[in-house]
């Protein structure tokens, strides 16, 4: 391939500009007609064609030598009826064409050489995209696992927690009892099924060794309500909780796999829990969380109806309402209930003492009570990092705007060879556009890590934390944010080098020339945003 700064040299006049403006002069010269060389083969033009090609990018070299040499001492333009014409003129003459896909597609090869001819200036700003879309996309992954998405449960706006209140002694949110529970599951006309539950952990012992394991206790109505379906066996029905019935055990898929090898035969077999044999009827489908537990046995919560009375509100309950009721109705219908339950169950409260302390029924969406005291911070915390990300496109912005700058002179250089405004558009969307994708890749990556230590921390205060991960439509949020981000860091730039003129641009490299109140106006407002998008983070946090 031929040496084209050796080549320009030769082709321009002696002398044309000193120092070190000359030899920028060439090199941008030459650089322009490597790019024209190197597109023509990859347009599929041989060797010589493509040579020839690039050639014919300056048809006249003592015109061009003229053109700069009159822009750089801001010469009147030539008289009428002379061939000269500035690099202004020439701009203007062959700026109208538009943005062409081969003018993207061309800049985007040119853009990956310039970026790996400046290694500092590009990691400095993939390192500050990287991290801004990084750190927003995990915490969108968050606010979507466990705010946005439905819970993993057919038909799960259906599902209800199932509280009580007693107003006159203060207390707004109180658990369930046993007797509430019974006259819900005998006579409530609006829920599919109810059912109450608590976690404990139990001693086992598993093939000769003892050990303390998760459980949780079930009635009969709380596995069905989340229309969970087993992978072997059955749920627990209404023998199964009966008091003096046999004892029987559901397991986890966990359990089944680490103690009972997957057997698929397990069925039948034992588990001694509290020194008592518990025959297996049934084992979890995988990734089954029961609300957000996971426990490693589900065993019946086995209870005497004869015994009941209206007292004891200490248990967990959820319900699953009947399609089309509202809760106006469920509550109107529960509140029936509650007060005829001390009929139905005496020896507790009565029905007198319910009203003295304004005892009602209370539902809350599952979901909500699961997710709603992290709701306004996880919130918050979105907004924090949507701040930052905000912080980091103005870094990228006066970055590029600076770049720009010290790169005017081969824009200028480009349009005196016939770039016009789409070609030069094309070359700050190519630039601009690459390193939103290459953050953006970035950022997923510190996005993936983000999560993987989140999960690993597991922090208590977080819920659905198993929910969370970089599921498709995060991976779209991820893109659609880096490409907005990479159009909107180069509009600065593309906007100042529209209305910036060649012969300021050719002017620059001038020892003592200034770059004036407009362009430092636009680097000093971009500093300004970053000051005031920092305060209200700080004010935020």
């Amino acid at each position: 391939m031929r040496d084209w700064k050796k080549y320009v040299r030769e082709q321009l006049p002696p002398g044309l500009f000193r120092g070190e403006s000359s030899a920028e002069l060439e090199e941008e010269i030459a650089n322009h007609l490597e790019d024209a060389y190197a597109e023509a083969l990859a347009r599929g033009r041989t060797e010589a064609e493509a040579e020839a090609q690039a050639l014919a990018e300056v048809e006249d070299w003592a015109r061009l030598a003229a053109d700069m040499l009159r822009t750089r001492k801001g010469a009147a333009p030539p008289p009428a009826g002379e061939h000269m014409e500035s690099v202004e003129a020439a701009l203007r003459r062959r700026g109208r064409r538009g943005i062409r896909m081969a003018d993207l597609l061309q800049e985007l090869r040119f853009t990956l050489r310039r970026l790996r001819r400046t290694p500092g200036f590009t990691a400095v700003v993939l390192l500050t995209l990287g991290l801004g879309i990084g750190a927003t996309t995990a915490v969108f992954s968050v606010v979507k696992g466990v705010l946005l998405d439905p819970l993993p449960y057919e038909d799960a706006d259906q599902l209800v927690s199932v509280w009580n209140a007693a107003p006159a002694m203060g207390e707004e949110q109180l658990p369930q009892s046993l007797a509430v529970n019974a006259i819900y599951e005998d006579e409530a006309r609006v829920f599919q099924d109810v059912g109450v539950w608590y976690a404990q952990l139990v001693p086992t012992l598993s093939q000769g060794t003892p050990e303390e394991l998760s459980s949780i206790s079930v009635t009969d109505g709380t596995l069905r309500a989340l229309r969970v379906r087993p992978l072997l066996g059955r749920l627990f029905t209404r023998e199964d909780v009966r008091s003096g019935s046999p004892l029987t055990v559901i397991l986890s898929h966990r359990y089944w796999v680490d103690h009972m090898g997957a057997d698929p035969n397990v069925l039948g077999r034992t588990v001694v829990v509290f020194d008592n044999p518990f025959q297996v009827i049934g084992v979890m489908p995988r990734g089954f969380r029961f609300v957000d537990r996971d426990p490693d046995l589900y065993l019946p919560f086995r209870y005497n109806r004869a015994g009941l009375t209206v007292s004891n509100f200490v248990y967990n309950s959820l319900a699953r309402l009947r399609p089309g009721v509202s809760t106006e109705t469920a509550l109107a219908d529960m509140t029936r209930l509650v007060f005829l339950a001390p009929e139905r169950y005496p020896g507790g409260l009565t029905a007198e003492k319910l009203k003295e302390i304004g005892g009602k029924p209370v539902l809350h969406p599952l979901k909500e009570d699961l997710v709603g005291g992290v709701r306004s911070v996880l919130w918050v915390v979105l907004g924090g990092v949507a701040i930052i990300l905000l912080v980091a496109c103005a870094n990228v912005a006066n970055l590029l705007l600076v770049r720009s700058e010290v790169g005017s002179r081969a824009v200028a250089i480009q349009s005196a060879l016939g770039a016009g405004r789409g070609r030069l558009a094309a070359r700050y969307l190519a630039e601009s556009g690459t390193l939103g994708v290459l953050g953006g890749t970035l950022g997923l990556g510190v996005a993936y890590g983000g999560i993987a230590l989140l999960r690993a921390v597991g922090p208590a205060e977080l819920p659905r934390l198993q929910d969370v991960a970089l599921s498709p439509p995060v991976l779209l949020f991820a893109i659609i944010v880096s490409a907005v981000i990479g159009l909107t860091v180069g509009l600065l730039p593309l906007a100042r080098a529209s209305a910036s003129s060649p012969s300021v641009a050719l002017n620059e490299g001038r020892r003592g020339f200034s770059t004036g109140r407009t362009r430092s106006r636009a680097r000093d407002s971009l500093v300004v945003a970053q000051l005031a998008l920092a305060l209200v983070l700080l004010v935020g946090s």
